[in-house]
């Protein structure tokens, strides 16, 4: 083969290169054109330059894909992908989380019936002489439920003294009381339990109110 027609032959070749990269990237190719104010032949007419496909498309990034609409929508969806998929994750550490938080409320809630007749059990033992040794049984056993549950992040809720709050409290009614302020916890009924920042149970409680003014006749 002479090379002459080697020269022909490897035309031919360019310039179907550039026509195929014509067809596949019509819009890059028509803003190169406006971009330069002709439309130019790379591939190898009399005076003209030989071009690979490769370095083409090298200059087409460089020269009109910064300016490619298309381009700038893709990288946008791109984008937009990364974002709700890192919200995904991190939406799915926090569920994560608050399920091993309280996956034992479940638990604790038929728990605390026991440590309720415990505690009862305990108040009438402690009145009755004979029941000493037993009581002394029922406060060890209930000291260690309650480090158990101390331990599972579980709290009691309610005390005499304090501030009556209806987030804690329940009130099952008012008791006149000339030793405390109106608005207390006077009485504890039933204890109420918190589990981190949940409620589980409501203490039940009475709530001090004032006594009546006496009238002077």
């Amino acid at each position: 083969m002479s090379m002459e027609d080697y020269n022909k032959g490897k035309k031919t070749k360019d310039n179907e290169t550039r026509d195929n990269a014509r067809e596949e990237y019509p819009e890059q190719d028509e803003a190169f054109q406006e971009q330069n104010g002709e439309d130019h032949d790379f591939t190898g007419d009399e005076g003209g330059v030989n071009i690979s496909e490769q370095e083409m498309r090298d200059l087409c990034r460089e020269n009109i894909c910064p300016h490619c609409e298309l381009l700038r929508e893709q990288k946008n969806q791109a984008l937009k992908a990364i974002a709700d998929s890192e919200n995904y994750k991190k939406r799915l550490a926090r569920e994560k989380e608050e399920y091993c938080r309280y996956a034992v409320s479940s638990f604790i809630e038929e728990v605390i019936p026991v440590i309720d007749n415990l505690e009862l059990a305990l108040e009438h033992g402690r009145k009755n002489e004979a029941c000493k040794d037993l009581a002394q049984g029922v406060e060890m056993t209930l000291n260690i439920f309650q480090q158990v549950l101390e331990k599972n992040n579980l709290k009691q809720v309610g005390s005499e003294g304090e501030d009556f709050d209806p987030n804690f409290h329940e009130a099952m009614a008012q008791q006149e009381r000339q030793d405390m302020e109106e608005g207390k916890v006077c009485q504890v009924m039933q204890k109420g339990y918190l589990l981190g920042d949940r409620l589980i149970r409501p203490a039940k409680v009475l709530v001090s109110k004032q006594c009546p003014t006496e009238k002077n006749g």
